[in-house]
């Protein structure tokens, strides 16, 4: 059994592994990495062998860590790495190929729906009755979708969101509050089983979920770069925020929203933006803080989604798709009982 990892910013990890009676009898482990000294891979291989085949990633890596003879330099690759790779060769861990995506263009619909959405769908992929999806929301009023953890009364304004109209739902995935106007941002969902990113500490996943999109940041004309631990920026400043939230039932959401057109003087007037929140990312002004994808790109909004769907089609197995019924009133029922609670919006007061 073959299992291959390419770890981002470095080298392909590849390993063929043979199992008897739930144990690893052979292992081989190769690729473009470099090692010294060469001879320790040797002690790679002897430290996988007679491991139960259920070991996770971690327990893989510490074997190795533990075989390993001091100043052994890893270059291109970690412990964690050779793990993942192994775990993929047994069949416990998947890469993007092993899957066919549902993509689900945007569909304009409350904006509090979608942030529903994103929980029945994640737990539907952790089931098995829907495919891995990605899906790029739609939306018809104003919204300011708060991070699960935040404190409402720390970042709301609520005079500021009476007199603009725009209402607040806290999602279920930590990050910053997402200001969202109809058509002021590119927002997508990921929808995918635990498996895909096993092994992955949260820091690497973020960067690993969205690799697919600095290619399609690229096609537009933008040069992206991910800053740990939640954030896409180009050279000219900051363009997304990411945020994620795994469910124990065996699937991840991961979601980001980028800025198209944000009015930066509306947002101020509703979100309240602290001094040291501002400083943090070297800014100060919230002006300066957003760097709308239409001045960088110079397209409309739906060419620029267009374009990503077709990014992301390009190098992933995908099918169209659409949202059910029974999903959208799963959903709404969801968004009554839950989003639009106050109970859950000022969970954290």
């Amino acid at each position: 059994m073959r299992g291959e990892y390419k770890v981002p910013g470095g080298k392909l990890v590849a390993v063929d592994v043979e199992v008897a009676d739930g144990m690893i009898t052979r292992a081989f482990v190769h690729g473009d990495f470099f090692l010294e000294p060469g001879e320790a891979l040797e002690d790679i291989n002897a430290a996988l062998v007679g491991l139960p085949d259920t070991t996770n990633a971690d327990g893989l890596a510490r074997a190795i860590e533990a075989a390993l003879p001091e100043r052994v330099e890893m270059i291109g690759f970690t412990p964690t790495s050779v793990g993942i790779a192994v775990r993929r060769a047994l069949g416990k861990a998947t890469r993007w190929a092993d899957h066919t995506f549902d993509l689900i263009g945007p569909v304009t619909l409350q904006p509090a729906l979608h942030v529903a959405l994103d929980e029945v769908l994640t737990r539907e992929v952790a089931a098995g009755t829907r495919p891995p999806t990605l899906r790029f929301w739609d939306w018809d009023s104003p919204l300011v979708v708060m991070g699960s953890f935040q404190s409402y009364r720390n970042e709301i304004d609520p005079e500021g969101a009476a007199r603009h109209g725009i209402g607040v739902v806290r999602r279920i995935s930590g990050g910053g509050a997402m200001f969202m106007e109809p058509g002021n941002c590119i927002t997508y969902s990921l929808h995918a089983p635990t498996s895909l990113v096993e092994g992955l500490s949260f820091e690497q996943s973020y960067a690993f979920l969205d690799d697919w999109v600095m290619t399609a940041l690229a096609d537009v004309g933008i040069q992206a770069r991910y800053v740990p631990l939640n954030d896409i920026a180009s050279e000219k400043g900051k363009i997304a925020g990411a945020a994620q939230k795994r469910f124990a039932a065996g699937a991840v959401l991961h979601h980001v929203t980028m800025a198209y057109d944000i009015d930066a003087d509306k947002m101020l007037e509703v979100l309240r933006i602290g001094r040291e929140k501002m400083s943090d990312k070297g800014t100060k002004s919230a002006n300066k803080r957003v760097d709308p994808m239409r001045s960088q790109t110079g397209l409309p909004r739906d060419e620029i989604i267009r374009r990503f769907m077709a990014s992301f089609a390009a190098t992933h197995d995908v099918r169209e798709a659409s949202y059910t019924d029974a999903e959208l009133d799963a959903a709404r029922a969801l968004m009554d009982s839950k989003f639009l609670t106050d109970a859950w919006t000022h969970r954290v007061p």
